[in-house]
């Protein structure tokens, strides 16, 4: 039985809704404001959390950011449409529903950059990035399964090629991430 202080509230308990404030509050700071408007400071005025608690947890604010985008992510399900095509197109629109709405989709740009500076980023970027992918992987895999793409195809170069655009309308060009781009993307990828 756990042990309990002299007010009746299970330390585990307090500790858990702590780091949970904290990582939460660290997450909304990485989205306003990247991840040079992070400080240790700040994250304790907006938490209510004391810097001596977050210290205690994360020696370093490097640490904290790491943990707290170790939580970014989307996960996915993979459909089974019964068309390579529609489980793609399925895939990429759920995608880009996510880079134009989802917060974590404006964090990215920072951990990339930091990623260039900090394995142990790099490595959580990597994470991210594999956890996109693996979805259309297994749809990858399925027409090669059934004989709708050659075996010989190169899984990596055409989630690129799915991917690629994505990013590069939600980071780069600004433009609308709309159905008939997702189609097209699909379309020219596959070559239908």
């Amino acid at each position: 039985m756990p042990t309990r202080n002299l007010i009746g509230k299970d330390p585990d308990q307090r500790v858990k809704r702590s780091r949970e404030t904290v990582i939460r509050t660290t997450l909304e700071l990485l989205t306003e404001a990247g991840l040079g408007g992070i400080s240790v400071d700040e994250i304790a005025r907006r938490s209510g959390v004391a810097k001596t608690t977050i210290y205690r947890h994360w020696p370093t604010r490097s640490e904290l950011v790491i943990d707290a985008c170790s939580q970014i992510g989307a996960e996915q399900e993979t459909p089974d449409t019964g068309d390579f095509e529609g489980d793609l197109i399925t895939l990429l629109t759920n995608l880009a529903e996510l880079l134009s709405t989802a917060r974590w989709s404006s964090v990215v740009p920072s951990i990339v950059d930091a990623a260039e500076r900090d394995n142990s980023l790099a490595e959580i970027h990597s994470r991210i990035q594999r956890d996109h992918a693996a979805p259309l992987r297994t749809v990858i895999e399925r027409a090669v399964q059934k004989g709708e793409i050659p075996k010989n195809t190169d899984r990596s170069t055409m989630i690129a090629a799915l991917l690629g655009p994505l990013f590069y309308r939600r980071w780069f060009s600004r433009e609308p991430l709309d159905a008939a781009f997702v189609k097209g993307i699909v379309q020219n990828t596959i070559g239908t």
